[in-house]
């Protein structure tokens, strides 16, 4: 049973805040701070580049697990408090990172904490997207939060390598702090998030009706999912084995995460000239030219144009994925939701596993890189037939 959440007449702004917030907390540093600390954790817990695509991988894996878990019934009535439990166990899990050096125990608790943010961003959204109906600026707060977190999480772990003198020494604590940031978003999100409406009607989501456009949308945002994570996860750890500095490697994801809170802005002209399908596809363009430039240009203007591109198109194809996704199945929204973000995550599982696989063997994050260029290739041009349709 799935309820639906009307909104009321609360202000539509402290819950774009609270969605904001809350996407900071579980996706900004529940899932991209691993990205930044990466590469202190593979010096410092001696860890190879196959190990780092396990460990990413079993994240991913958590992620499809809770996206699919969220498409059946069991949270009817109970989004609110999944959505907050989904926060804090994100917060317990980011310091559970720093108690261990062991493999196992790293993808262990990383697959749980893909679990909690999958949860977290599923109920969120589910409660603050109907509010985007009253005004457009709770949509870009909602999905701007995750650049926010990734524009904080990049400046804490910068912070505290300079502190410990270096990635290796200072690792732990990076995610101690990322722990903390993330406990605080909870304990401001709480009051924020509105509760379902009492007496809302609760009914039963039909099937998704599985019709080509939403077939080839679904096969579009699972390639997006592969093509884009590979840069996401290794972007700082590229700029660390081309030599291009720390400071480099600061503002790599800190311009990524500062691009991807703004990008629903700067896009939005766009959106309306040509609409949400055209600018998926062209967002997913751009940035399958951002990732070939993270290794084929000069290391410092590399981490940065990939760092730039990313930032600028992949909260935006995430948004706009998921809203025609949504208007795909009208009758069937959080199923299609659920099960689109669960191409994305089945994506996402195999992406850092080749990316660690192919550099473990060549030597380099070069093969790996155009691989995931040719994958978002591949993601833009099936969106084509329904552009045609449109």
């Amino acid at each position: 049973m799935a309820s639906q959440i009307r909104p009321s007449q609360t202000s539509p702004l402290p819950i774009g805040i609270a969605g904001a917030l809350a996407m900071a907390a579980a996706m900004g540093f529940g899932r991209f701070v691993y990205t930044p600390i990466l590469p202190g954790m593979m010096a410092g817990a001696s860890l190879s580049a196959a190990d780092a695509g396990l460990i990413a991988g079993a994240n991913f894996v958590g992620y499809l697990l809770g996206a699919v878990l969220a498409a059946y019934g069991w949270a009817a009535g109970r989004e609110r408090r999944v959505a907050l439990a989904g926060l804090l166990a994100t917060a317990v899990l980011l310091a559970a990172m720093a108690a261990t050096d062991s493999l196992a125990a790293f993808m262990v608790i990383r697959l749980l904490a893909g679990v909690a943010s999958a949860f977290a961003m599923v109920f969120t959204s589910s409660i603050v997207l109907p509010y985007a109906a009253q005004s457009e600026r709770v949509s870009m707060l909602h999905f701007g939060g995750v650049g926010f977190g990734i524009a904080l999480s990049s400046a804490l772990v910068f912070l505290v390598n300079l502190m410990a003198g270096d990635g290796a020494h200072g690792w732990r604590l990076s995610w101690i702090g990322s722990a903390a940031i993330a406990f605080l978003g909870l304990l401001i999100v709480a009051p924020l998030l509105p509760r379902p409406v009492r007496g809302a009607t609760r009914v039963q989501e039909p099937p998704l009706p599985w019709r080509r456009p939403l077939v080839l949308m679904t096969l579009s945002y699972g390639l997006f999912g592969f093509g884009y994570v590979i840069t996401a996860t290794f972007l700082v750890t590229i700029a660390r084995t081309t030599d291009a500095g720390p400071v480099v490697e600061f503002l790599a994801w800190f311009v990524t995460g500062t691009a991807a809170a703004l990008s629903l802005l700067a896009w939005r002209l766009l959106v309306r000239r040509v609409g949400a399908t055209a600018t998926y596809a062209a967002c997913i363009a751009l940035e399958a030219v951002g990732v070939l430039g993270s290794v084929l240009l000069p290391p410092m203007a590399g981490a940065l144009v990939g760092g730039l591109f990313l930032g600028l198109t992949f909260m935006a194809v995430t948004a706009y994925g998921l809203q025609i996704g949504r208007t795909l199945a009208p009758e069937s929204p959080r199923r299609a939701l659920a099960f689109m973000t669960a191409a994305f995550g089945t994506g996402q599982i195999a992406g850092p596993l080749a990316a660690g696989w192919l550099a473990e063997g060549s030597g380099s994050f070069t093969l790996p890189t155009v691989l995931a260029a040719a994958a978002l290739t591949v993601s833009a041009l099936l969106v084509v037939p329904i552009l045609r349709k449109a």
